[in-house]
């Protein structure tokens, strides 16, 4: 049997206990054509890049199957006839990835790649106020000189 990672898209407006029933139900049609769902995963509600079908955001959930070819392209068909369902994209993989997926591991915060004072608007703001510092201490020497 082949390896299989298959993600699809539901609409926005479904709830994800639903979403978890279609996925059972997709499940189901792998398992009774002679595959294996190895794993799968609820990334969530995500926005999508563009509008699909008028929805603008779109839960998405991903499967990785042990299947042979038949069972995998009844899921696909199934897939294609449910209303609830946007987007499909099944590709095969050599080796199904172990543990979380990169979706699902944690995202360090946005600051934390950042060195000390490398970029970022907190060197802008220093650098205005030198130049801020500059030009007081420019318009302060010549009063201090003798009031020309």
């Amino acid at each position: 049997m082949a390896y299989y990672e298959s993600v699809f898209i539901a609409r926005q407006d479904i709830s994800p206990q639903q979403v978890e029933a279609l996925t059972e139900q997709f499940s189901n049609i792998v398992q009774e054509n002679g595959g294996t769902v190895a794993g799968t995963e609820y990334w969530g509600l995500k926005n999508l890049a563009y509008r699909i079908k008028k929805y603008r955001k779109g839960h998405y959930v991903l499967m990785n199957l042990d299947a042979p070819s038949n069972a995998v392209k009844e899921m696909e068909r199934n897939i294609r006839l449910n209303e609830d369902i946007v987007r499909l994209l099944t590709i095969k993989v050599d080796e199904l990835q172990e543990g979380p997926s990169v979706m699902m591991q944690t995202r360090q915060p946005r600051d934390s790649h950042r060195d000390g004072n490398r970029g970022g608007p907190r060197d802008h703001d220093n650098r205005n106020r030198d130049n801020r510092d500059r030009d007081n201490r420019e318009a302060a020497k010549p009063a201090a000189e003798g009031g020309e």
